[in-house]
């Protein structure tokens, strides 16, 4: 059976390996599957800029209603808006339309269950079983059981209330540069930070479904550093295309990732005894995060990577704050998964909250030096059994042995092998990784 599921949904290049098709067939098995009796018959549904979009809501919508189950239709909105309201409204489930940090001419489908948390492995399984079963027992009701389409524009503005409520103060002479990577956070994060109090320059706010983090966004900060060192703002903030992630330009124009951001607000909430005494990671995370947090007597508890198991291990010991290197933070008392807005909003009532710079909260999290190399490849499943490629990361293991760390492990989302090196000596560090990268590329390229 083809696994259809990765980390983060169903992802391909739209109308070639995510085509309508697929989506009518997801949209029926999620009919099918998520309907249960005592709740409302009904999944929320949005989308992010990109011109494949539209194509592929009307196919999941198509397949939804075929199963007799209504969509409200909410058009584009950031991911954790329909993690909100699919929990708030108490419909059966919720679906988003995008493919997050990727390029525009991908796309991808995932689901939330009525709580607003992401599907259980268990759940995506089933969703594939019955997809390659050829839908067989899916539901096909007739006459008036069949799911209407209801237009939901009011889903933003919710959305919008929800987030100002997250904060107890407001912004009021404070200057920001948010960079909305032309996607789905364009309209609503200014007018949220806006209706705060801050004074707002907006980047990446012009969307015409092909530039979709096209230079721009928390994957391409540089545009966002240069504007806040330019306009003199107090800090910047670049959202990815479905806004479940954030990163942050302090006011020098320097990057703070999600591992600072969760030690500058875990470290504040454990000031205030809200924290919990623990905080989830993944082992991506550098280990300047975990000194810092070990020095506040926190807790720390690592994952694989992928914000799902984040969540899952914030859940199973009540952890409330967690996240990945990468900007997808979690404030579990706020929203059931990353949410880039809400962590802009609780970084900047945090650094308001200190009367101090972002630089200087930053400075709490000695960092280690760390090189990232992405390799794309044919079959990012085969790298682990590749001779050639083990005999080079052995190397590397030896070369770090006892003062780093490398780690070569296959994206989720894309196919793409992961090399990250962690070490005192950045040169050294490039070194082993590019070596490492070289046999990847050698091998599997």
């Amino acid at each position: 059976m083809t696994k259809l599921f990765g980390t983060d949904g169903v992802r391909g290049l739209a109308n070639r390996e995510l085509t309508p098709e697929l989506a009518f067939q997801l949209g029926r098995a999620a009919g099918t599957l998520f309907k249960e009796p005592g709740l409302p018959a009904a999944i929320i549904v949005g989308r992010d800029t990109r011109l494949s979009g539209s194509m592929l809501e009307g196919a999941l919508a198509a397949g939804i209603c075929s199963a007799g189950v209504d969509v409200y239709a909410a058009g584009i909105i950031p991911t954790p808006a329909i993690a909100y309201l699919t929990r708030t409204m108490e419909t059966c489930a919720g679906a988003v339309i995008s493919a997050s940090h990727n390029p525009a001419p991908d796309n991808g489908i995932k689901f939330f269950n009525h709580q607003g948390f992401k599907l259980a492995d268990e759940l995506e399984e089933q969703i594939e079983k019955l997809i390659a079963s050829g839908m067989e027992g899916a539901a096909r009701p007739t006459g008036g059981e069949i799911g209407k389409i209801i237009p939901f524009p009011e889903g933003s503005g919710r959305y919008a209330e929800f987030l100002k409520s997250t904060v107890n103060c407001d912004f009021q002479g404070l200057k920001i540069v948010l960079d909305c990577a032309n996607g789905a956070a364009f309209q609503v994060a200014p007018k949220v930070f806006q209706d705060l109090g801050a004074q707002v320059i907006s980047l990446g706010d012009l969307p015409d479904g092909e530039n979709i983090n096209d230079g721009c966004g928390s994957t391409h900060p540089e545009l966002l550093q240069e504007a806040v060192k330019k306009f003199k703002a107090r800090l910047g903030l670049a959202f990815d295309g479905d806004a479940d992630r954030v990163i942050a330009v302090d006011e020098k124009g320097q990057i703070v990732n999600g591992d600072s951001i969760l030690v500058i607000c875990g470290l504040a909430l454990q000031k205030k005894r809200d924290l919990n005494g623990k905080v989830v990671v993944t082992i991506m995370s550098n280990l300047g995060l975990k000194q810092a947090f070990e020095k506040a007597q926190v807790e720390v508890l690592e994952t694989k990577v992928g914000d799902r198991y984040v969540l899952e291990k914030m859940v199973e010991t009540g952890a409330v704050l967690g996240g990945e290197q990468s900007g997808h933070i979690i404030f579990l008392r706020h929203n059931t998964t990353g949410d880039g807005i809400v962590t802009g909003l609780q970084l900047l009532e945090t650094l308001t909250g200190s009367g101090g710079s972002l630089s200087g909260l930053a400075a709490q999290m000695p960092t280690l030096p760390q090189v990232l190399k992405n390799v794309r490849v044919s079959d990012k499943e085969k790298w682990d059994g590749n001779q050639g490629i083990l005999r080079a990361v052995r190397q590397g293991e030896q070369v770090l042995l006892g003062r780093g760390r490398l780690l070569v492990r296959s994206s989720g989302t894309e196919p793409l092998i992961r090399v990250m090196a962690e070490g005192p000596d950045g040169e050294e560090l490039e070194e082993i990784a590019g070596r490492v990268a070289e046999a990847i590329q050698r091998e599997l390229g």
